[in-house]
């Protein structure tokens, strides 16, 4: 079981993360290539993936590295996925590169088998040859397996944002963390999560808690780093509806039914937003955003509240079971 425990300061700073963190998508997609039951969603990608892998044996040396310290079940290496990758992938991978020689050795001596391999050795001692394979072996990895997705992900993090934001604001911060995970229980001052790898305790001690969504996490618990010392994160999978959000399949077959803005307006209500809002975001006029969210809220599938002189929209039960079978 994992326990996070909570201070009132803690409860206060804890907040969802503002954009999607390219490393921590990174390291958890390497975990679908290698999975024996893939999610739907992901199978094309994957099927791409592999394409790319096994024809061009270059990039399959490439790779090799990252791979190689990142198991595909249980833990892999903290240094992985640096806090400042919550800035983008090069302020990522630039703090990555930079992780002290010690904690390269002690991450990566966690791993079983390390020694086995010259190469990991090597990056376990700091060596400079092997820091920048790696580097390079993730740059290549980062653009041919997570750019191509990016506005998936980006779309699927954005609705997960705005689902959790809402349930937040309604509801409060019990009943957004409760709803992280069906094994998530949050009683005011610890954040359970039962059936977890190990016992673990997690004190955050005034540092707050910030909350990652992840397209490539699995429909499984939610994660934690190994090190405690660590800024603490809580990475979980987003929500069913936001990778619902994401797919072409969806937007197609909405849009046979509804008409195509319709269904992109449908999309966008999905993860919040104001009529002006909507109508930048689709570019068109915001009088004609507004006459197709009236024709949506009289069919029942958005929910409209004036907020000054803003009308926000977001997505009824009906709505969102639309989407769901989209």
């Amino acid at each position: 079981m994992l326990r996070i425990h909570f201070t009132a300061v803690d409860l206060a700073r804890t907040r969802i993360a503002r954009a999607p963190d390219p490393l921590w998508e990174s390291m958890l997609s390497m975990h679908w290539l290698r999975t024996r039951c893939p999610d739907p969603v992901l199978a094309g990608w994957r099927q791409r993936m592999f394409g790319l892998l096994h024809e061009r044996r270059g990039h399959r040396a490439e790779v090799a590295l990252p791979l190689s310290i990142n198991p595909p079940v249980g833990y892999f290496p903290d240094f992985l996925t640096p806090s400042e990758a919550t800035g983008g992938f090069e302020p990522g991978l630039d703090a990555l590169l930079r992780t002290p020689r010690p904690r390269l050795g002690a991450d990566l001596a966690t791993l079983p088998g390390i020694r086995r391999s010259p190469a990991v050795a090597d990056l376990a001692a700091g060596d400079v040859t092997a820091l920048r394979q790696l580097g390079a072996g993730l740059q290549l990895y980062h653009r041919l397996a997570i750019l191509p997705l990016w506005n998936a992900i980006r779309s699927a993090f954005d609705a997960d944002r705005a689902l959790r934001s809402r349930r937040l604001l309604n509801q409060g911060l019990s009943a957004l963390l409760n709803d992280l995970h069906p094994t998530a229980r949050f009683d005011g001052g610890m954040l359970t999560i039962s059936g977890y790898i190990v016992e673990r305790d997690l004190h955050l001690d005034g540092r707050g808690l910030l909350l990652v969504p992840c397209y490539f996490k699995r429909q499984d618990k939610p994660m934690v780093l190994a090190d405690p010392l660590l800024p603490p994160v809580l990475v979980y999978s987003v929500h069913p509806h936001a990778r619902v959000l994401s797919t072409a399949a969806a937007a197609g077959s909405l849009a046979a039914l509804l008409g195509g803005t319709r269904a992109a307006i449908l999309l966008l209500a999905a993860e919040g937003g104001t009529t002006s809002e909507v109508a930048h975001r689709l570019g068109i006029s915001v009088p004609s955003a507004s006459r197709h969210l009236a024709v949506l809220r009289s069919s029942g599938l958005v929910t409209s509240a004036r907020d000054r002189n803003a009308v926000h929209h977001t997505l009824t039960p009906l709505g969102l079971a639309l989407l769901d079978r989209g």
